[in-house]
């Protein structure tokens, strides 16, 4: 009879729990390798060097540990400031309270965007939703400046009445043609959902194209 398992095993298996689990029980749709950072080191330990798992996670709690829009606010740089809008004659503040700029700001970001010390190619980034042994490739992690209403903002871009943040997004693909990431905002728990509540895989694209 010592051979023979009960009917509830679950049930019995589940409440042989020895305290708190380090499992990571947390939902995502990123792919674990989308959050390691690129490092520069040996597969073979020097002595006297760090093993290289041991600096990929502690680059990895550090760059998770910085905010852009907390970043750009310390050099006293508003981010909604980033994005320009339409031209208004009829609407210029007085000088006085323009402080230094007179004019608004009418270049785009794109004017400013240097890859020159990029740790990875836009292919590279892209290709860190694959995972081993899946044919799908899952949303990689990033930010986005994007306006915080959707609608007024497909509709005109450089309304004066869009406020615009830096928010979670997933980035889905890339175009080489503009240089363009197409990015999807996460929901509350952080994961990249369609309209029926699926994960966007491939970027976005249906078996039916």
């Amino acid at each position: 009879t010592k051979f023979k398992m009960p009917a509830n095993l679950k049930s019995v298996l589940d409440k042989q729990m020895v305290g708190p689990s380090t499992e990571d029980l947390t939902e995502s749709d990123f792919p674990v390798q989308s959050f390691k950072p690129k490092v520069q080191m040996p597969f073979k330990r020097l002595p006297g060097q760090n093993p290289r798992k041991v600096e990929v996670e502690r680059r990895r709690r550090l760059y998770l540990s910085f905010d852009i829009a907390e970043l750009l606010a310390s050099k006293g740089i508003d981010s909604n400031q980033l994005m320009p809008r339409h031209y208004d004659p009829d609407n210029m503040p007085p000088i006085e309270e323009t402080k230094d700029t007179v004019f608004p700001i009418y270049l785009p970001l794109q004017v400013f965007d240097n890859d020159e010390f990029d740790c990875r190619t836009p292919e590279e980034w892209i290709s860190l939703g694959l995972e081993p042994g899946s044919s799908d490739r899952k949303p990689v992690p990033g930010k986005a400046l994007l306006p915080t209403d959707d609608v007024l903002g497909h509709e005109d871009p450089k309304n004066h009445d869009l406020i615009y943040e830096w928010i979670d997004v997933g980035v889905l693909d890339y175009d080489k043609e503009t240089e363009l990431y197409l990015v999807h905002k996460t929901e509350k728990k952080g994961l990249v959902r369609d309209e029926e509540g699926k994960p966007i895989l491939n970027g976005g694209i249906t078996p039916e194209g």
